[in-house]
């Protein structure tokens, strides 16, 4: 008996032209080039132009897929769209993109788990998907994190950019005791409120009726992210039987290079094998993990048949891994 597997036929992605380097920065705020790749790995981001929204990233992102998956938008029904930075506080920034994509059926919509969007959008894509209620879907993360910078603060302004990244994920029948299918395999998610304060946004339209700043406690964010991380990603070898030998690549969420090598190394996953983009891209929270695709993809590194391994940790905190034989 066949049952439903979410597999990736197409990837793209999208990155505003304004490049804001280290040595840029340190016009702005006391910093410096060697204070921020010490600590982070960080050499430039991307930043949104004037005028330019989430949603722009994202369409730009979704028809790059689109174009990779040799599909127009009338194939898709469904779009998962993860970002902390919504164009407006509704609609969702989702049916501006379905909109924008000429797409006029289907289901859209926004999913808010802030650095693991991503991971949380693919893992409710995929639920779709296996269930049949819908064939192919598209999922992004997009986001103009610039504009809840406080530029001022030299430990938070100097960590994000801009950017979007897309998916096109299609359902297609497949044997169980096929060991070697290909499509999303597993995923886990978790999230503890408690956290909240570590990392969060002090504004809101019910709080403070303002967007508010991003606010982080930097060493806490560290402290709990590896253990996090490590926990949920054993949670997927578990449930597959894969294990560190048998990836082919880890994608880790693009926050901070001290947290991928020692969460790679913590999990015995090879340097070789560990995609690393934040030095280019900064963190793009909710996009940060389809820009490493993306990039890999392009280069030849990912291909199909292999073992990809993806893990996020974000605000809430909320934090999870998906396990895909792309």
């Amino acid at each position: 008996m066949s049952t439903y597997r979410s597999v990736v036929r197409g990837i793209g992605s999208y990155l505003p032209a304004r490049t804001l380097t280290n040595a840029d920065l340190a016009q702005m705020v006391d910093t410096s080039d060697e204070w921020i790749v010490q600590r982070t790995g960080i050499r430039e981001r991307h930043i949104a132009a004037e005028g330019e929204v989430t949603s722009d990233l994202a369409i730009h992102a979704a028809r790059a897929a689109l174009a990779d998956a040799g599909l127009s938008g009338d194939d898709i029904d469904l779009i998962v769209l993860a970002t902390s930075t919504p164009d407006n506080t509704f609609p969702a920034t989702a049916v501006t993109v379905q909109a924008g994509l000429g797409i006029t059926h289907g289901a859209a919509f926004d999913l808010q788990a802030v650095c693991s969007g991503f991971v949380f959008a693919l893992a409710t894509a995929d639920n779709f998907l296996k269930s049949g209620a819908y064939r192919r879907a598209l999922v992004i993360g997009a986001e103009t994190f610039s504009r809840i910078l406080d530029w001022s603060d030299r430990t938070t302004c100097v960590l994000f950019g801009d950017g979007a990244g897309a998916l096109v994920l299609e359902a297609v029948p497949t044997d169980p005791a096929d060991t070697g299918a290909r499509g999303v395999l597993t995923s886990h998610l978790r999230s503890d409120g408690r956290h909240k304060h570590k990392l969060y946004v002090d504004g809101g339209v019910s709080s403070t009726r303002s967007t508010g700043y991003l606010r982080m406690e930097g060493r806490e964010v560290f402290r709990h992210a590896v253990g996090m991380i490590t926990d949920v990603i054993e949670d997927a070898f578990a449930a597959t039987g894969v294990d560190a030998q048998s990836l082919d690549w880890f994608v880790p969420h693009q926050a901070n290079r001290r947290i991928i090598d020692a969460s790679a190394a913590k999990l015995g996953i090879a340097p070789e094998k560990v995609v690393v983009t934040v030095d280019v891209h900064g963190n793009t929270s909710a996009a940060s993990i389809p820009l490493a695709l993306a990039t890999a993809y392009a280069d030849g590194r990912i291909k199909q048949g292999d073992m990809v391994l993806l893990e996020a940790m974000g605000g809430g905190f909320t934090w999870g891994s998906a396990l895909v034989r792309w």
